[in-house]
């Protein structure tokens, strides 16, 4: 029994909270008008004990949060899978259409196409004027194709001369060094709106336009003549030695002057199923054979 408690008496009616004690064997209780009564404890029975002072035990130690700790998984470093005879350099580009259905009115994406066992440092330019816009540069990895851009075609003015340039190495491991690489060619954007230009390719499941950068370590041949450079190869003369007749061609000698008409349809019968730079380089052909 404690001061708080409230206690019944066992001879009387009543009880109250106990207030305090007298000697030993006597309690003070304190009944519902506020008086204090003094009352042997052994007639007091506890029905309530008021536990606000007691000092209780914690029920267990306090947990301490321990943070989580963070389990750092190690990198595993996968080297790239390399295949059988792709130590050869074979790089193209490749521009496929979004949808060959309407190919009169759909957009392009452009690709880079590493068909090797190098990584690649790679730019993508095209001409403007006498200077370059990158448009696109970056990593190419092993065997591996690359989205440079798409585009509309408004587009297509810009990217009639272009180049691309070329890093090749492998990481981590000795390999058989290359040249770097820079290639220049001009592109036919007519053939963007002829569906038999776009044909079937192992890189892609649609039909595509493919341009060779590079092929079997062999930088692709660099197309570069325009209107200008023909006329300037037509007006060059040279001292013939040895006047050579070649069937189809039309030969002119004025005072040790050579003329030669290097219309297509002179020298050639038919130019049938001839792309343009095609015949573009048979002209060059016999202009050259001619000045030799």
């Amino acid at each position: 029994m404690k001061i708080g408690d409230r206690v019944r008496f066992l001879n009387e009616v009543g009880g109250g909270i106990v207030t305090g004690f007298k000697g030993k064997d006597i309690v003070l209780v304190e009944d519902a008008d506020g008086f204090d009564f003094p009352m042997l404890i052994r007639e007091c029975v506890v029905i309530e004990t008021d536990d606000y002072n007691i000092k209780r035990k914690p029920s267990s130690a306090p947990v301490s949060v321990q943070p989580e700790k963070k389990i750092i998984k190690p990198e595993i470093t996968l080297r790239p899978v390399e295949l059988s005879g792709g130590d050869k350099l074979n790089v193209f580009l490749a521009f496929v259409p979004d949808d060959i259905k309407v190919i009169s009115n759909t957009s392009f994406a452009s690709y880079l196409v590493n068909d090797s066992n190098y990584f690649m440092y790679y730019q993508y330019l095209s001409a403007e004027g006498k200077a370059w816009k990158s448009r696109s540069h970056g990593l190419l990895e092993p065997n591996t194709k690359l989205l440079l851009e798409e585009f509309g075609r408004e587009v297509l003015n810009e990217i009639e001369h272009v180049a691309i340039q070329l890093i090749a190495f492998k990481d981590g491991k000795t390999f058989a060094q290359k040249p770097a690489v820079s290639v220049e060619f001009r592109i036919d954007t007519v053939k963007f709106y002829k569906l038999h230009t776009f044909s079937e390719s192992v890189f892609f499941e649609e039909p595509v336009l493919i341009y060779d950068i590079v092929k079997a370590d062999v930088p692709g041949r660099q197309v570069l003549v325009s209107a200008d450079d023909i006329k300037s190869a037509l007006l060059q003369k040279k001292d013939l030695e040895e006047p050579k007749n070649k069937a189809g061609r039309r030969e002119v000698i004025k005072n040790n002057v050579v003329e030669v008409d290097l219309h297509i349809n002179e020298l050639l019968d038919s130019t049938a199923g001839m792309s343009n730079s095609e015949m573009l380089n048979y002209q060059l052909d016999k202009f050259r054979e001619v000045m030799e």
